[in-house]
């Protein structure tokens, strides 16, 4: 790995930052993503291995884009809390860099006095302490990204929100004029619902000619003009033979439900969402391209669910079928290995991620962590009923 070595490194972040003013002058009308800006950085540093890291992490910033085509008090107020945010984060040497960079591509100087971490005096620590150090400094960077991130995800985490009413309504007034009348279950109505929607893609995406996608990914994610995709990404599956395994799953899970359709729409709206926001946080955080779309979150969360209520409770559950009754945990494996083989597959972009991080990225993964989590809250909360009873 190449370090920062005397005047041969000094100015890199200048001559960074110009770079990225040049091209935000030549395309003004065109918003940088922040992969693509990073990977154009990265692509003008060369040999310098030492920013490459900070680079990616200063280009997931949703201040920086403020930050560098905002104007006035907001350009300047992004642009100060994103270097004191910096200072934070890294030591005197990729600090300085990182400023240089922001004060060349926004044109304004740094006139405050950002916090920079000064070299200790002391003695070098014990291996394990710098071990545990780094550890710590990794958690207190992500801690960091936390905010702006999620900040900038808000209008289209509450778009989703508000949708999830108006769906649940919707799925209200259709059940009182039509489906109740017919005796069918709201599990049985969602799937037609879900299936009529993969139908409509497939033949509007027929008619279209060049390719259109409608699930949500890393960088949609942070745009406010792309936010109406966090309400249909759930209604939608890019890929037909997962939405047959999804339609199939879903249709075992909540075939026999009681509950008004209303309720089945507003709880699979809800729970959806509540998969897809750690993901979106997770990819954005590590710069990884990743889609989210379909049913995968609320199937993977409501399987857990009857799984890990199953092994609190110490009995069998399942899903009655007209043929069998079956067991949570079976449906549990057998869905969990046809997941696992999609989630690991490498990616078609040319990404070669580590595993841990592709599954981490996975709506499957957080249904699982959701759908057990209500599973020990429900027993608790049995128990707690239990006792006072």
């Amino acid at each position: 790995m190449c370090k920062p070595s005397g005047g041969d490194v000094m100015g890199i972040g200048t001559k960074l930052g110009q770079r990225v003013r040049q091209w935000l002058e030549e395309d003004a009308s065109n918003p940088q993503l922040p992969r693509a800006l990073a990977n154009r950085l990265i692509d003008a540093l060369g040999s310098e291995d030492w920013l490459k890291a900070p680079i990616r992490d200063l280009c997931s910033q949703p201040l920086l884009q403020e930050g560098l085509r905002g104007s006035g008090t907001r350009q300047e107020s992004a642009l100060t809390s994103l270097r004191q945010q910096l200072g934070r984060t890294y030591a005197p040497a990729v600090l300085a860099e990182l400023l240089d960079l922001l004060a060349a591509a926004s044109g304004i100087e740094d006139t405050s006095e950002t916090p920079i971490a000064r070299p200790s005096s002391q003695p070098a620590r014990p291996a394990e302490q710098g071990s545990r150090q780094r550890a710590w400094q990794k958690w207190r960077t992500a801690l960091a990204q936390l905010r702006p991130l999620l900040l900038a995800m808000a209008p289209g985490i509450a778009l989703a929100a508000v949708s999830a009413l108006v769906f649940a309504w919707v799925a209200g007034e259709l059940d009182k004029k039509l489906f109740d009348a017919w005796g069918w279950s709201g599990g049985l109505v969602l799937v037609l619902i879900l299936g009529f929607a993969q139908l409509l893609r497939q033949g509007l995406q027929k008619g279209l000619k060049k390719r259109c996608s409608w699930g949500l990914d890393t960088e949609q994610a942070l745009l406010t003009s792309e936010d109406w995709r966090w309400c249909v990404a759930p209604w939608i599956h890019e890929r037909n033979q997962e939405a047959a395994l999804n339609l199939v799953v879903l249709l075992l899970v909540l075939g026999g439900a009681t509950a008004p359709l209303k309720d089945v729409v507003f709880r699979y709206v809800l729970t959806a969402l509540a998969t897809m926001i750690p993901a979106v946080w997770v990819a954005n955080r590590w710069q990884l391209q990743r889609q989210w779309n379909g049913a995968v979150g609320p199937i993977s969360a409501l399987i857990s669910l009857a799984a890990a209520l199953s092994l609190l409770h110490g009995k069998p559950l399942g899903f009655a079928t007209p043929l069998l009754t079956l067991p949570a945990w079976v449906l549990l494996l057998v869905y969990g290995a046809l997941q696992l083989n999609w989630q690991l597959a490498k990616s078609t972009s040319g990404q070669n991620t580590k595993p841990m991080r592709r599954l981490l990225t996975s709506q499957w993964t957080w249904g699982l962590v959701f759908g057990m989590g209500w599973a020990v809250v429900t027993w608790v909360m049995e128990l707690l009923k239990s006792t006072g009873a």
